[in-house]
């Protein structure tokens, strides 16, 4: 799993909130489905330039990250390496289509765990759960710290 780190799991909220507040969401929309919600926060694109980046190549989010080439100058590559710096890897990023990381899955209420990758709540739900389970794994600082949280860029 990735390192939890502030940005990381603010991009999580933050695209966690947008859904729940009713962001168009269609999960057959590469740029409105639950990759292309977090690519919206990460990279600032809209749904649109998400969605178009996508089609240069075939296939849905799990086979352009299976596809995935630094070197490629593809856009969705682009993309995808901007994910990549936040911290994210291919594989969790596959899981969050599938709404499938184990543990992250292990984490959700007992009645909650047979999510559907399609519908707006579970992502949510997923998200949400997926940053409490990264947030777990920062340092604990003390009021006496004088480490600055770092920006979301």
């Amino acid at each position: 799993m990735a390192r939890g780190s502030y940005r990381l799991i603010r991009a999580l909220r933050e695209t966690a909130a947008r859904l729940a507040g009713g962001a168009t969401y269609e999960w057959g929309h590469m740029g409105s489905c639950n990759c292309g919600h977090l690519a919206q926060t990460i990279t600032q694109y809209t749904k649109g330039q998400i969605h178009g980046a996508a089609m240069w190549r075939y296939g849905d989010w799990r086979e352009q990250l299976r596809d995935y080439c630094p070197h490629s100058c593809l856009p969705m590559d682009e993309i995808i390496d901007q994910m990549l710096d936040m911290g994210f890897t291919r594989e969790e990023l596959a899981h969050l289509e599938a709404l499938s990381q184990p543990l992250v899955t292990a984490r959700l209420p007992q009645h909650r765990r047979l999510l559907k990758h399609n519908l707006r709540n579970d992502v949510v739900l997923y998200l949400t759960t997926w940053a409490d389970v990264l947030e777990e794994q920062l340092p604990v600082y003390t009021l006496t710290d004088k480490t600055p949280e770092p920006a979301l860029a």
